[in-house]
């Protein structure tokens, strides 16, 4: 069966939720690997046109919510500068002639998360003296649009260590976002705050952050069962959170309305459905739809 073709915006800033799972049976990606994998991440992150806004490195998988922007905005001395920064101290001179192929290369979505892919396996099988693949072969990726999608999103991939009851609460786990902000204070300003919510708009970072952490904690219940005692264990928001996560994995778009149904026009034709796709509310996130053939069951 043949693949179904990437959705990836082109020409506009666009904000994408990429999710890669490891191929090898069990939690493989331990501490060693994953301080290598961030590291990684965030010098590929300088050089590609990729706004990182979070990111979650599990044991037996990644996740990374990137802007991506277009190569139109940097100048020529810019992508000279991030050439130098990719290739570092080997003599090898950028051309006019290939200023347009790495202004291009370095705004595709599918090349850098492919280069971080593939590093990272050379890494590991040079680490664990083995060969052979590592990764699964494709990753996910979700087009998110700014704002309450863009933060629900975001603290969905904060709370996995939570979920996965590796920690109490999200900044304990210093390969997630929030761990980053609060025990390196967002080291060489790795991440972006830049959500896209007008009442964030005025804030200064610490205002942002906090503002975010509150969010969070909201939203994953992390104060404790004192709080569920209180409402009588009633199924509110916080549980429907909780259930619906799976629509900031397995979604095709994810935002307002207007903003999935602009999406679908676009890539409608990735489609098998002689149908109109309409958007489907995604219920206990108020405001926010979702594009793709997801079940309502639970």
């Amino acid at each position: 069966m043949p693949r179904i073709a990437r959705m990836i915006v082109k020409g506009e800033d666009m904000v994408y939720h990429v999710i890669s799972r490891t191929a090898l049976d069990g939690y493989v990606i331990g501490d060693i690997e994953k301080d290598y994998l961030l590291k990684l991440i965030k010098r590929l992150s300088s050089v590609y046109f990729a706004e990182v806004l979070g990111f979650c490195l599990m044991g037996n998988h990644f996740h990374l919510v990137i802007r991506v922007h277009t190569g139109e905005v940097y100048s020529d001395e810019e992508i000279r500068k991030r050439f130098q920064l990719y290739y570092g101290d080997n003599k090898r001179e950028l051309t006019d002639g290939q200023i347009p192929f790495f202004r291009e290369k370095w705004s595709n979505l599918s090349e850098y998360v492919k280069e971080i892919k593939q590093s990272f396996s050379r890494f590991y099988n040079k680490l664990h003296h083995r060969k052979g693949f590592f990764w699964c072969d494709r990753f996910k990726s979700v087009i998110a649009d700014n704002g309450e999608s863009l933060i629900n999103c975001l603290a969905y991939i904060d709370l996995n260590p939570v979920r996965a009851g590796i920690c109490k609460r999200p900044e304990e786990y210093r390969w997630c976002s929030l761990g980053y902000h609060v025990q390196t204070n967002n080291n060489d300003n790795f991440l972006s705050l830049d959500f896209g919510l007008k009442e964030f708009g005025v804030q200064t970072d610490m205002e942002r952050l906090r503002g975010y952490r509150g969010y969070v904690y909201e939203k994953g219940c992390i104060s404790g069962i004192e709080k569920e005692r209180d409402k009588g264990f009633e199924i509110g928001s916080v549980n429907r959170f909780r259930y619906r996560t799976r629509y900031f994995t397995d979604s095709g778009v994810i935002g307002t309305k207007a903003f999935v149904c602009k999406c679908y026009q676009v890539f409608k034709h990735h489609f098998s459905s002689k149908h109109e796709k309409i958007p489907r509310a995604i219920k206990g996130l108020d405001g926010i739809y979702s594009l793709k053939r997801l079940s309502e069951r639970v």
